[in-house]
């Protein structure tokens, strides 16, 4: 299930640190000044089994006239409309301001859940001032630092309860393969859906989807059957002067919890953007398969000294730590080399649901642990004796040793790069445990 949690509130609240601590890593930049998030940012929190979106908005100053505040204003907007909940971040240690009370009359026109959260609430003098925030008439509030991470659990337990499980309802498209096109505004991504369907409409039937404005296409041809999921089509909104590209953001994140692959579409003349990079993250993090399509070959002038070689290296090295991709140079136009994406779509798709046999598994793994052991740590031998692959949708193994916690992530990588190569996992995120033997 797609479930994305909105951060909002007026500048310098806490908004980035509890951002940063809802995705255990500190990817959000987080300064006393106010109006340091400008950009948006995306991640995957989890918490009591269950993963879910997260957006960090900047700061919401109301009827300002600064152009980065301006635009700010739209993407908060935008944020609330889009996601399943809100929090509503004010700070204990400045009280109710008139920006938290313009923000507040925004988010009570809202049908959302909304939890205000209370921040910098370190001690009981704090908590007995913080009581003012109930007069902002919020049901849901929460008294919490960000910092020292007191009081989050509270919040994460709230949220996560509006976070349904599947219900498992037959559909015409179980068991088919969902192949999501992502990518920037302009990259090709309707022309690329269709350049595959073409003129045959009779057997290709458009399915309204779970999530707005997305669609799925029952694709049905040359012996091919699978889902697409078109995420181009954003629709205008009379309340909002759209940031499209915030749009087009929001609604592949949310196509990315629906797909088993996800096509990245990239413009040939401009690379892959930094939008991206958090998109591609975001797909290893939810272990989906990516294969990356580079578009508009065609229009690239110098092929002489832009090959093909040149650009993909170039582009993995951008992918790095996982640069085991698929990359495809294709142009829609020419619909060259369109039907090779689908058919890597389809390989990945195979390789995310393989399942290794156990003896075989063992065979090939400890010959490759055994041509090179892991380093010995504080004087112990790492000794690993055992693998086996988890029954989890995605690939996952579990290597069994006798100092599980001492294994570092160069030897991590070493062991996932030998599943790769042995067993023909491109394309697709690998996940590693290790357990006590």
């Amino acid at each position: 299930m797609s479930f994305t949690l909105a951060i909002t509130g007026r500048p310098n609240v806490g908004k980035s640190t509890f951002f940063n601590r809802l995705l255990e890593q500190r990817k959000a930049i987080v300064d006393d000044i106010s109006g340091v998030t400008r950009d948006r940012q995306y991640g995957v929190a989890e918490w009591a089994g269950k993963s879910f979106n997260v957006i960090d908005t900047g700061g919401f100053v109301a009827g300002s006239n600064d152009v980065f505040e301006r635009e700010i204003r739209k993407q908060v907007v935008i944020a609330i409309e889009e996601a399943n909940a809100i929090i509503f971040m004010v700070d204990a240690a400045t009280g109710i301001t008139e920006l938290d009370n313009a923000m507040a009359n925004l988010l009570r026109r809202s049908t959302k859940p909304v939890f205000l959260l209370v921040n910098k609430v370190d001690n009981n003098e704090r908590l007995l001032e913080a009581s003012e925030f109930y007069s902002l008439g919020f049901e849901n509030i929460f008294f919490i630092s960000s910092i020292s991470g007191s009081g989050t659990g509270e919040i994460l337990d709230a949220v996560t309860a509006l976070i349904g499980e599947d219900d498992g309802a037959n559909t015409e498209e179980d068991g088919l393969p969902k192949f999501a096109i992502i990518g920037q505004p302009n990259v090709g991504k309707s022309s690329l859906l269709n350049a595959l369907i073409g003129q045959e409409r009779t057997i290709v039937s458009d399915i309204a989807g779970t999530t707005r404005d997305t669609i799925h296409t029952h694709y049905n041809l040359f012996n091919k059957e699978f889902i697409l999921i078109d995420t181009a089509g954003i629709r205008r909104k009379a309340k909002v002067h759209e940031d499209l590209e915030f749009y087009s953001v929001i609604r592949a994140i949310k196509a990315l919890d629906e797909a088993d692959v996800c096509l990245l579409m990239l413009d040939a003349g401009k690379g892959i953007s930094a939008q991206d990079l958090a998109i591609f993250s975001m797909a290893v993090k939810k272990a989906k398969g990516i294969v990356v399509l580079v578009n508009k070959w065609d229009l690239v002038e110098d092929k002489k000294t832009n090959t093909i070689k040149d650009y993909e290296k170039e582009l993995k090295s951008r992918l790095e730590p996982f640069s085991d991709v698929p990359v495809i140079f294709i142009s829609v136009t020419e619909k060259q080399r369109i039907f090779k994406s689908i058919e890597t779509a389809l390989e990945v798709y195979e390789s995310r649901k393989r399942k290794i046999p156990t003896s075989q598994l063992n065979d090939i793994m400890l010959k490759a642990i055994a041509s090179y052991n892991p380093p010995v740590v504080r004087g112990h031998a790492i000794k690993i004796k055992y693998i086996s692959q988890l029954p989890t949708h995605t690939p996952a193994f579990a290597f069994f040793c006798n100092f599980p916690d001492d294994i570092k992530a160069p030897y991590r990588n070493y062991l996932e790069n030998q599943l790769r190569d042995k067993f023909k996992f491109t394309g697709v995120p690998i996940r590693i445990y290790f357990r006590k033997k």
